[in-house]
């Protein structure tokens, strides 16, 4: 049995630019950290004495006799990516910390997390740079999600890092170099909030995508800030800067697509601003999921009392990416 443990991300700057419809053309770049919150894969070789050829157990329990068979499209094509056939047996389970559809790159999450745990399966050890690339290929070329290149590479690498895109499609990540201390201010300055996951983030981001032309200069100032906030955090004045950043860039992304926002989520966003909040963000596409908010310390009781009515989630960066936590026998492996 193999079992990959891999991060979901929090995105800071730059999200939009890591499209390929706008990166292609202009290059981009995103600041982004992985966080101590994790999807789950086990997989292994399911014994030849059972009746059904596969199970799959998500939020569905799926026995099958074929991968054609799979209702999870991640599962069903990923198995057929990686060649696997119906030839032996395979069971794998999925378990996250974070529910899905809440703008903390699940999909992603889950994609590379699954690509680490059926390689491993195989025998294969992927670089963690293979692993980003499979990801990419898997959801944008094989299931044609509508989806931006910097998840996967976040949950792959893991850590605080700019990730930088070129239009010969080639990416780059920088691992952003600030003292323990100056990343563990920045942890205290942030909370994240729930606000229930949305269906529909994949219709937002092919409207932004669909849109992405006539947003050259919202996305170039937001290609800009990434850089401006690297500057922040590697400089030494106090971190207010890069809260009030945060609220740049949130009235930026708001003008990428009618969708992105909500009067539920603009009540939030007001409510967090009048009770300490210097900036914030709703992670992912839009609509719903985690909001993440740049508060200090002394104020965020306040913060946690007006909106006492969403889940406030914990959390730290984490620095390893997908990593395969158990391995069993090495001799039971799955032939492609």
């Amino acid at each position: 049995m193999i079992i990959s443990r891999t991060p979901y991300r929090i995105s800071f700057f730059g999200g939009g630019t890591d499209y390929p419809a706008w990166y292609l053309k202009e290059g981009g770049a995103v600041l982004s950290a992985t966080i101590d919150k994790y999807c789950y894969i086990s997989a292994r070789v399911l014994p030849p004495f059972f009746a059904e050829r596969h199970r799959i157990v998500w939020s569905h329990i799926e026995t099958v006799a074929s991968i054609s068979e799979i209702l999870h499209p991640a599962v069903r094509e990923g198995l057929r990516f990686l060649g696997f056939t119906n030839t032996a047996g395979v069971e794998i389970h999925h378990q996250g910390d974070l529910p899905a559809r809440s703008g903390i790159g699940s999909s992603s999450t889950f994609a590379v997390g699954l690509i680490r745990a059926l390689t491993d399966l195989h025998g294969n050890n992927l670089s963690t740079h293979q692993l980003a690339l499979m990801a990419l290929e898997l959801e944008q070329n094989i299931l044609k999600e509508h989806v931006g290149s910097q998840d996967q590479i976040a949950a792959a690498y893991g850590g605080l890092n700019i990730i930088k895109f070129s239009t010969d499609g080639s990416f780059q990540v920088e691992p952003v170099a600030v003292k323990r201390e100056r990343v563990a201010d920045l942890e205290n300055h942030l909370c994240l909030l729930y606000t229930g996951s949305s269906r529909i983030g994949g219709e937002i981001a092919a409207s932004i995508i669909t849109g992405i032309r006539n947003k050259t200069d919202e996305l170039r100032q937001m290609r800009r800030l990434v850089d401006q906030a690297h500057g922040i955090l590697a400089g030494s004045n106090p971190l207010t800067a890069f809260g009030e950043l945060l609220h740049e860039t949130w009235l930026l992304k708001r003008r990428l697509a009618d969708a992105v926002s909500n009067p539920e989520v603009d009540e939030i966003y007001q409510t967090a601003r009048e009770n300490g909040a210097l900036g914030g963000k709703l992670l992912g596409a839009g609509a719903k999921g985690f909001m993440l908010f740049f508060v200090p310390p002394e104020k965020q009781a306040a913060l946690r009392k007006a909106l006492n009515r969403f889940v406030f989630v914990p959390f730290g960066f984490e620095w390893e990416g997908s990593t395969t936590i158990y391995k069993g026998r090495a001799d039971v492996t799955a032939s492609p």
